[in-house]
């Protein structure tokens, strides 16, 4: 790393919040360059580093081998220098109810390109608020990176929910030679809609009626669905409900949405918001959802070749992505779309593999 141009990125740009360092730290490993990410989280109401994010910096720092400063709560600025990507055992334990699933989006992009296959044990919250819940993540997200030739396995032995989390994911990684690019475009017909519907510490009934919901709404609109209830009994850290949906596609498509109980939501409003939410992104005839669209744009950018998606929302969130990507890879993404509108992404990938620079 001696001399090496030390990588500038604004964590308050676009959207300004965690994913900004997520990202940074990510594309950074994968490059095997050091990066300096300052304003971090600098638009939100308590900016720095949170127990969430340090946890992300600590977890790639490990697995990476990287030198790091500034990793401590409420820091607004983080020095990344990674060391190369190893594969092993890891295990991390938030130690609130932060979002398992997003510190495995900071884990996962370098580890497509580890020295070896890796298990990585992650506690804390599986199902969260502005989070993707773990059974979107397991359900959509994943089935989309093995399209690429990314395999990754999920298991989710306990689930963990705000304020107490306590939850358990485990996944394994197996490393690619480089990435495949993706063509998801007009999503032609709907083969079949699935979803879990899950409580934990409640009453069974509550996964049963959030899934008796979604699917009368589902059915007045022509697509009957099959959603498994999931009760989870015995100790647990403290209770919660939810329920995550998606639809499979004729052209490829897979379209997530998903929905949160808490105290005073009746579980018949649960089930309606996700589905309400589905239905919404089919209705653009296009293949990817908000959700997917933004968690793709890294992947896309370092996969070997061209790469398209038609969005049904292209989203802040999204946007801030592409150009912090744009930014840390020398790629060009092509928007076609305004905020908050179905739109079209492509890009020429960088063709990433292991180190290569």
């Amino acid at each position: 790393m001696f001399g090496m141009e030390v990588l500038e990125v604004d964590g308050s740009r676009g959207e300004g919040g965690g994913a900004v360092l997520r990202a940074a730290l990510a594309l950074a490993a994968v490059r095997g360059r050091p990066v300096r990410v300052y304003n971090v989280r600098l638009k939100r109401k308590r900016p720095g580093l949170q127990p969430q994010h340090l946890k992300g910096v600590e977890a790639l720092a490990e697995v990476t081998g990287a030198k790091v400063e500034g990793a401590e709560l409420g820091s607004t600025e983080v020095y990344f220098e990674p060391g190369e990507i190893s594969g092993g055992k890891y295990r991390f334990d938030i130690g609130t109810a932060g979002s398992t699933v997003l510190l495995l989006q900071v884990l996962l992009p370098p580890l497509a390109f580890a020295s070896g296959p890796a298990e990585v044990e992650v506690t804390g919250g599986t199902d969260n608020p502005l989070a993707p819940p773990v059974d979107y993540f397991r359900h959509v997200t994943l089935p989309m990176l093995a399209r690429m030739g990314y395999e990754v396995e999920l298991e989710c032995p306990r689930r963990g929910h705000y304020p107490r989390g306590g939850g358990k994911v485990v996944v394994r990684t197996h490393p690619v030679e480089v990435l495949r690019p993706l063509e998801l475009t007009e999503a032609g017909r709907v083969e079949r809609v699935e979803g879990i519907s899950h409580c934990v510490g409640l009453p069974p009934h509550v996964a049963a009626r959030q899934a008796h919901a979604a699917k009368l709404r589902l059915l007045k609109e022509g697509y009957a669905a099959r959603i498994r209830a999931e009760v989870q009994g015995g100790p647990s850290p403290g209770p919660g409900s939810g329920i995550v949906l998606w639809a499979l596609t004729s052209r490829g498509g897979i379209l997530g949405s998903s929905s949160l109980g808490r105290p005073g939501k009746p579980a018949e409003r649960v089930g309606r918001e996700a589905a309400e939410l589905l239905l919404e992104e089919l209705r653009t005839g296009y293949a990817v959802d908000r959700y997917l669209t933004d968690q793709l744009i890294p992947y896309l950018a370092l996969a070997e070749g061209r790469s398209e998606l038609w969005s049904t929302h292209l989203t802040l969130h999204a946007l801030t992505n592409v150009e912090l990507v744009e930014g840390m890879l020398g790629v060009k993404f092509s928007v076609e779309g305004g905020l908050g509108a179905p739109s079209r992404l492509s890009v020429e990938g960088r063709g990433e593999g292991f180190r290569k620079n």
